[in-house]
């Protein structure tokens, strides 16, 4: 008798155990399928024992609930995120994700645990919600989002969280060439969501003594004039010689860029009208060759009330990558904005009129994309103010 019953138990252990099955086992969700000749119950439908009359008639499983949510944190949750609530081995948790082990009882019984917790308050919705009632732009929404979903995933309750649970975070987020960056970003962001929880829900704030990633103080890239005119005369058509123009003796971003229209033009002021970060209006200056390429080209293409160029922003990102590569120059948006703001110091403008003129929230940002700027630069409008010959009397 073993030796008939031993294979289909071994049939009825390979099907329970892998992944998206169901059964009525009292740890984990999943059936074993059926034989081939017998029906399967519909779903809430009771079944009978043939073994019988006398056998009683068996409901849905009370627990099928409870054993969903189960299989379900098995499935959603990471490696890491199981290896540490069961304290068994990542290699085994793996192994069980995939269909190769069956779950320990251990395991089981974190998940149950878990997945029998109360849900928790849902802050990231309203968050979102403030930050467009600010009129935050779609990219950094979806920057917020994209953090905060990976951060909430790691199992942070925010009303309990602690500055070790961020630190941790912020430890976990795989190295590279730009951990610091994108370290640094995590942490701003997660900074603003809980300063945010304490002024909404009065939530503790645990970044009160969380430091941030310390960035190297790098200079971060500009052009010289005579490399943008280069740029200007590799660019080939008249369009791409007017965007590089007026990308760089503008400051303006690529999304600014990008929408120009005619009418935003004012030709007798040398000014272009831009919504900005933060859906602000203001004023971009522009000078004397922007201004003649910016008419040749108008008068050529003639654009009926929307953007002057005829492109998008992803237009405008991949025709200055092919110029890249064709020059070996840096050539994008960012560079042209930071070199914008270098030219001005250099032709000594301070640094709050560069502020003002690049539409920048801190002058410490200008300050920051201004780094190159350096003594000998400063000396060359240096006076001394005792030494200064005085003007003859008249």
């Amino acid at each position: 008798m073993s030796l008939v019953r031993e294979p289909q138990v071994m049939m009825a252990f390979v099907v329970f155990w892998h992944p998206g099955k169901t059964s009525s086992h009292p740890g984990v969700t999943a059936t074993a399928c059926p034989g081939r000749n017998q029906r399967r119950p519909p779903r809430g439908e009771p079944t009978v024992s043939k073994a019988g009359a006398g056998d009683e008639i068996r409901t849905r499983d009370p627990l099928l609930g409870k054993q969903q949510a189960t299989l379900n944190l098995l499935n959603k949750m990471p490696v890491s995120t199981l290896a540490e609530l069961s304290k068994l081995s990542k290699a085994y948790i793996s192994q069980v994700k995939h269909g190769i082990r069956p779950p320990s009882q251990r395991l089981i019984e974190a998940l149950s645990s878990k997945a029998g917790t109360k849900r928790r308050v849902d802050y990231l919705s309203p968050f979102l919600q403030s930050r467009q009632s600010r009129n935050a732009s779609p990219n950094t929404i979806e920057l917020y989002r994209f953090v905060l979903e990976r951060f909430l995933s790691t199992d942070v309750d925010p009303g309990k969280a602690k500055g070790r649970d961020i630190e941790r975070y912020l430890l976990s987020i795989p190295a590279n060439g730009i951990s610091l960056g994108n370290q640094h970003a995590h942490f701003r962001v997660i900074r603003t969501f809980f300063r945010w929880l304490e002024a909404e829900y009065a939530i503790p704030n645990p970044m009160s003594n969380v430091k941030g990633p310390r960035l190297p103080k790098l200079m971060p890239p500009s052009l010289t004039k005579e490399q943008v005119l280069l740029l200007i005369d590799k660019a080939g058509d008249l369009r791409n010689k007017a965007i590089i123009a007026v990308a760089v003796e503008s400051g303006l971003r690529v999304s600014e860029l990008a929408a120009i229209r005619a009418s935003d033009i004012d030709w007798q002021a040398r000014t272009i009208r831009t919504i900005g970060k933060g859906r602000k209006e203001a004023l971009a200056p522009f000078g004397e060759l922007s201004d003649a390429y910016l008419k040749q080209w108008i008068a050529e293409y003639q654009p009926n009330g929307s953007s002057v160029w005829g492109l998008n922003s992803r237009g405008i990102q991949m025709m200055l990558k092919r110029l890249r590569q064709t020059t070996g120059l840096p050539c994008n948006p960012h560079t042209f904005r930071r070199t914008f703001a270098v030219l001005l110091r250099k032709a000594g403008v301070d640094t709050m009129t560069i502020r003002d003129l690049g539409r920048w929230e801190s002058v410490q940002m200008v300050e920051r994309y201004t780094r190159s700027f350096g003594f000998s630069d400063a000396m060359k409008f240096y006076r001394a103010p005792l030494s200064e010959p005085e003007k003859a009397a008249s």
